[in-house]
């Protein structure tokens, strides 16, 4: 298990166990990525995971997302998103060498939001500890790579009835990782 890993599942249960009340009915966070598969805690915390996949096959793991909605501002939506991933074989360069690397990083970011009706817009800002192997060694005496960078980025929701769009941009500060960089957009419609 990874260092930081304990710390995040810490961080989420005392996100979960000391938040008061707060969420009576107020619609989906602006940062949710679907319509359904949310679970609403009695405290008012919401709850989201979902896998994550790079579409060229390099990257996979997961995300999860814990937030709230004060009751004196029902339209602002505050949470925690935890992500953990792995890629294989991801191209990459190291000064001016370059290398291929199997990575691995674990990432917390804080996550603001505003509902405006029917429209969701949300920042995140935080940082991702990552580690890479790489596989081919021109030098039998490297080093694997690691290091810690941060990661920010921002998003759009949009929910008609039950038909849910999203764009987001995250960026990982870390050359290593640009493979993480990513812009995704989806269209969900429940049935």
């Amino acid at each position: 298990m990874k260092p930081g890993f304990p710390l995040a599942i810490a961080l989420a249960t005392s996100l979960t166990l000391f938040s008061s009340p707060l969420l009576a009915d107020v619609g989906t966070p602006s940062y949710a990525g679907k319509a359904t598969d949310l679970m609403y805690l009695d405290n008012g915390m919401v709850l989201e995971g979902r896998d994550l996949e790079s579409p060229d096959g390099y990257t996979s793991g997961f995300r999860l997302t814990a937030g709230f909605s004060p009751l004196a501002l029902p339209r602002l939506d505050l949470g925690a998103e935890f992500t953990y991933r792995e890629s294989d074989e991801v191209p990459a360069r190291f000064g001016d060498q370059p290398m291929i690397l199997n990575t691995t990083s674990l990432g917390g970011s804080l996550v603001a939001g505003v509902r405006l009706g029917h429209l969701g817009l949300y920042a995140k800002s935080g940082f991702a500890e990552w580690e890479g192997d790489p596989i081919n060694r021109p030098d039998p005496f490297a080093m694997a790579t690691a290091g810690t960078a941060r990661v920010q980025g921002f998003g759009a929701r949009l929910q008609l009835n039950r038909l849910v769009s999203r764009l987001e941009f995250e960026e990982i500060d870390a050359p290593s990782m640009a493979h993480l960089n990513l812009i995704t957009a989806s269209l969900h419609y429940p049935f």
